[in-house]
């Protein structure tokens, strides 16, 4: 299921889009202004973004500006000005689509699924980082031409991470994402198993590496060749 982040300060805005997302089968997540999204975004894994630029504490500009920077999933903006000078401040901050209101819910529907594909995060089975192949459908990762079958839980941590390309993930994340809420563990699991893709994939290619964030946690970044 995907996850859709509305970050709005108008209820009645919220309670429209929830309605809308969550009849066509989207799980949704809820924000009044900008600065409760950013949090919200280090808890949550999110795959598209609806963000309103007239917001308190943290406008939609500076919320699309800071997912750009660390996320990797398109935004929507959404507002009520339509001056063009307008729609090229949300472009130059990144925004993917740029939707006016009043707006009908099944226009959002459309430029969303639009969206969806131009990411290819809709149900893709097969995750390709250059020459390197993670086929999540087969739990095989062709690597060189060779194949390579990892564990289980190595094989889902790489998939998670290839995912979304140079966003960070902290260790309870992964832990969440991967292990379940039920796991008795601790982080350091994590590490463990970055630790054993590293070496299992540093000597094999440089078609990505998986960097640690101090602090943070870690995330995998492509080589771009």
């Amino acid at each position: 299921m995907l996850h859709i982040l509305i970050a709005d300060d108008d209820p009645h805005i919220r309670e429209l889009l929830r309605h809308t997302l969550q009849a066509n089968g989207y799980l949704v997540f809820e924000a009044a202004d900008g600065k409760e999204a950013s949090e919200l975004l280090t808890k949550q894994q999110i795959h598209l973004a609806i963000v309103d630029v007239m917001m308190p504490n943290m406008d939609g500009l500076q919320l699309c500006e800071e997912i750009r920077k660390y996320y990797d999933f398109p935004v929507i903006l959404l507002t009520a000005k339509d001056q063009l000078a307008d729609k090229e401040k949300g472009f130059s901050v990144g925004t993917d689509d740029y939707l006016t209101k009043p707006f009908e819910p099944q226009e959002l529907l459309f430029r969303m699924k639009a969206l969806f594909r131009r990411y290819q995060m809709v149900n893709s089975e097969k995750l390709t980082l250059n020459d390197t192949i993670i086929d999540r459908k087969s739990y095989e990762v062709h690597c060189n031409g060779k194949l390579l079958m990892l564990p289980m839980k190595e094989f889902e941590l790489l998939a998670q991470l290839a995912s979304y390309p140079d966003r960070i993930f902290s260790r309870e994340e992964l832990i969440q994402l991967i292990w379940g809420p039920d796991f008795n563990g601790d982080d350091r699991t994590v590490d463990v198993h970055i630790k054993r893709l590293r070496e299992r994939f540093t000597k094999r290619t440089d078609d990505f590496h998986i960097s640690t964030v101090r602090g943070v946690g870690y995330k995998l970044e492509v080589t771009k060749k």
